[in-house]
């Protein structure tokens, strides 16, 4: 055989090889996507069967009731309620196909009978019908809204209205009695306010009672939460800024461990906590529910939307600080302590005042930065000082200008992803995000990011790990510049928490602690239950103006 005929062989050899390779790639892909069409079909039936098991909720009740001018025929089933048009047959004897207006109960937080009254008539009156009020979203916002049923019938109309009543009663997650907290002297002193014109009227028409106390200093709802009786309600209400939100989840985890009688490992919350967002930030309500919204958040209260979500403790030499949700040392805690000697600016001015004088006088602290992985821990994070030789604990030393832990994603209206987007509410684990030493106009750049999507931590000077401990011993005691000095003489503001010879100030959930000596930070997975929802960011107002 002469050489080209070998070749052309050869050829022929590969070409088959390589259609071959080709019709079993082929042959692959369309095995693929025909599993793929299988497995689709397959959770489609489920998916179907699921509606069709919903949809065959036993019929509770069924009536005729009137939406706007038009009569109904309406059904009630355990789970939902849903109404159709009553529309004649055409003239060829065809009925019109029309869908149904469709109500989840899960939506429905109270139901009242309608009657029509007389100008001054506070009681009786003829019957009306039914009215259900209910939720509805608007993006992350919950607004109230309300279904009218008509039917002159008082008989007809008293049945439905106990049935309703007796399914919306049945969950057991809605609270009937709650320990109302309210601090007149957040933010603009709006608290009160807030409480009496967005929420008590809600909570008046969920028929939730309320035993209310208007705190008068410090630590009132602490000492408060120590002597109440707390198997009385099913739930606590917190009306204030973070400050205030930070001092009741420490009472109310605080007196678990008191009742438990566990003096050295925390105790998970016995009740939830509800928000109701009158600070100036607002942190932690924007995590839970996306938007400084009252009325948002007292609906999630009332319609009983529970969260799971994790916290830290803070003790230095054995001794426990405080719990929280958030701790920043460095930059966060030296700009707080310079906003707390001016509290009789307004709040915004006094904000942007304390960002500005830290930022011309920024410096780093020499620190002994220790964390724990969470990976390291997941099996065991509860677990007890006295096995801390058993962690692997990783160590670096050196100048740093902040150091962030926070166990939940800290979102607000300037940092709509959150200071630390990269945790969540419940997972077990907590954010450090460590700033080293770098320029002034480089910091800035990092803190301008976060009042956008991404990019806050690319930067060669910022470190971020995902722990379940962290420890913080500053390596000297660094004394306050002349400027400091004449603040301090000026005013006489103490720390929110002061232990004996406090030298650095930490921001913990906005609250000024002067701590000197090292700190521990570990995380408690689901310590606390709080009132609202899994968000993955918050509304948006636009940066500081002052960076």
């Amino acid at each position: 055989m002469s050489q080209p005929e070998e070749e052309f062989e050869e050829e022929q050899k590969d070409s088959l090889k390589t259609k071959k390779k080709k019709k079993e790639k082929r042959s692959a892909r369309k095995k693929k996507k025909k599993e793929e069409e299988e497995k689709r079909e397959e959770e489609q039936v489920e998916e179907e069967g699921e509606e069709e098991e919903e949809h065959s909720d036993c019929v509770v009740l069924r009536g005729i009731f009137k939406l706007g001018k038009k009569s109904h025929d309406v059904l009630l089933t355990q789970t939902r309620l849903t109404w159709i048009p009553i529309i004649p047959e055409t003239p060829t004897g065809e009925a019109c196909a029309l869908q149904p207006g469709v109500l989840l109960l899960r939506d429905v937080f109270a139901v009242k009978v309608k009657r029509r009254r007389a100008v001054g008539q506070e009681s009786g009156g003829p019957v009306l019908g039914v009215a259900l009020f209910c939720c509805r979203r608007r993006g992350k916002r919950l607004e109230e809204e309300s279904l009218h049923l008509h039917n002159a019938s008082a008989e007809h109309t008293q049945t439905w209205y106990n049935t309703l009543k007796e399914l919306l009663t049945g969950s057991s997650s809605r609270p009937k009695y709650l320990k109302v907290f309210i601090n007149p002297r957040s933010h603009k002193k709006e608290a009160v306010h807030i409480y009496r014109e967005h929420v008590a009227p809600l909570f008046r028409m969920a028929d939730v009672r309320t035993d209310i106390t208007v705190t008068e200093r410090k630590g009132h709802a602490l000492s408060v939460m120590k002597e109440c009786k707390l198997d009385e309600y099913d739930g606590v209400v917190c009306v204030g800024g973070d400050g205030s939100v930070a001092e009741v989840c420490h009472a109310l985890v605080l007196r678990a461990q008191l009742d438990a009688n566990s003096p050295e490992k925390p105790v998970k919350a016995v009740l939830p906590l509800g928000i109701i967002p009158a600070g100036s930030t607002d942190v932690v309500s924007c995590s839970v529910h996306g938007v400084r919204d009252p009325v948002t958040a007292a609906l999630h209260i009332v319609l009983g939307h529970l969260l799971q979500v994790d916290m830290c403790s803070f003790s230095s030499l054995g001794q426990l600080v405080c719990f929280g949700f958030s701790a920043m040392f460095g930059f966060g805690g030296r700009s707080l302590a310079r906003a707390e000697k001016k509290r009789w600016m307004p709040s915004a001015r006094r904000r942007e005042y304390a960002v500005v004088k830290t930022l011309a006088r920024l410096r780093p602290d020499d620190c002994l930065l220790s964390f724990l992985p969470a990976k390291q821990s997941n099996r065991d994070q509860d677990q007890d000082p006295e096995s801390e030789g058993e962690e692997t604990w990783t160590t670096n030393q050196g100048l740093y200008l902040s150091i962030s832990i926070m166990s939940i994603p800290c979102l607000s209206q300037h940092a709509p992803q959150g200071l630390a987007p990269n945790t969540s509410l419940a997972n077990g684990s907590a954010a450090l995000i460590a700033v080293g030493n770098t320029s002034r106009s480089e910091f800035i750049k990092h803190l301008k990011r976060y009042n956008s999507s991404s990019g806050q931590f690319s930067f060669s000077f910022v470190e971020t790990h995902t722990v379940s401990a962290v420890r913080i011993c500053p390596r000297s005691l660094i004394g306050c510049s002349e400027e400091e000095s004449e603040e301090e003489a000026e005013s006489k503001t103490t720390p929110i928490i002061q232990l004996e010879g406090a030298a650095f100030p930490w921001n913990i959930d906005g609250e000024l602690v002067e701590i000197a000596n090292e700190v521990l930070i570990r995380v408690h997975p689901q310590l606390i239950t709080l009132y609202g929802e899994e968000v993955d960011e918050a509304e948006s107002t636009g940066s500081c103006s002052c960076i």
